[in-house]
């Protein structure tokens, strides 16, 4: 097999990876600081990914630009979600939250179901079947694009945590509930900004897996054991192992569907996943608890 083709699904796997990292960073950052796992995530991608379609097809708005409007208003629709149904179930045993998520999963993939039909949906842009060139290694533009906005994102995401106060003021209630809450903060205030912004995460992330599969309402539950597959590689809670996760996973799909077949790369996700549960069970840059 040529040394160049591996290379050139190497590099598309781990440009594809970076997206599915930003993807898993959203699961990550609710559940570290609220404590709850999102099991609708992937369905809010699929929303996502629903609404970027739809800005396409009127007015003819490139994915990379949707991903703007399109976060904003996850944003506000996790804020709402998590002060106005989330936040009552926080206290409650983790089968209440469990059960509260998956309804709201359910009555998304119906929603979607009963709006645009069971029919695959997609954008075409002009720099889908394009690549970057150097030398005899491409760089698929669409994938390099959505990777770049992953990893800018995430940039963004670090950046906002680590050195603004509310940033600061969420790490704490992540840190130390009752301390935060000693000291006056606002923790559902706070939780309500944090579940916005995990929401905000998938939007995009959305908005760039669009350019490279089709959308169908059936597609949530799959990103979202996805996604938990990846978090769990990565290590729970950890965004820097959210994006590591979603590398690897990336990679060993794509060789997968090199070297074996495409539908066997669940398969590798899998082994990998099993993997890091036996020799490293807090994940690969995750804490032991």
């Amino acid at each position: 097999m040529p040394p160049e083709l591996i290379a050139n699904v190497i590099i598309a796997g781990v440009l594809t990876g970076l997206v599915y990292g930003l993807m898993a960073v959203g699961l990550s950052v609710i559940f570290g600081v609220v404590r709850v796992v999102n099991f609708a995530h992937g369905e809010m991608m699929t929303v996502a990914m629903y609404a970027t379609v739809m800005l396409f097809a009127a007015w003819k708005l490139d994915p990379m630009l949707a991903a703007v409007p399109v976060a904003i208003a996850f944003f506000g629709f996790g804020y709402v979600l998590q002060a106005g149904l989330v936040n009552p179930f926080i206290t409650r045993p983790e089968h209440s939250q469990f059960m509260l998520l998956v309804a709201v999963a359910m009555i998304m993939v119906n929603a979607l179901l009963m709006v645009f039909g069971p029919d695959a949906l997609n954008v075409q842009v002009d720099y889908q079947l394009e690549s970057f060139a150097i030398g005899p290694i491409l760089f698929d533009k669409a994938r390099a694009y959505g990777a770049s906005a992953a990893l800018a994102t995430s940039a963004l995401l670090f950046a906002f945590f680590k050195f603004s106060r509310t940033g600061k003021a969420i790490r704490a209630c992540a840190d130390n509930n009752l301390g935060a809450k000693v000291v006056g903060l606002d923790v559902k205030h706070l939780y309500a900004l944090t579940f916005g912004i995990g929401a905000a995460c998938v939007a995009v992330a959305g908005c760039m897996i669009v350019l490279l599969v089709d959308v169908t309402p059936v597609l949530g539950p799959g990103y979202t054991l996805l996604a938990f597959v990846i978090v769990i590689v990565g290590g729970l809670g950890s965004m820097p192992g959210a994006l590591l996760g979603g590398v690897l996973i990336g990679l060993s799909e794509a060789l997968a569907g090199l070297f074996f077949n495409p539908s066997a790369k669940s398969m590798f996700s899998f082994a990998l996943l099993i993997l890091v549960l036996l020799f490293r069970p807090q994940g690969l840059l995750g804490r032991r608890s």
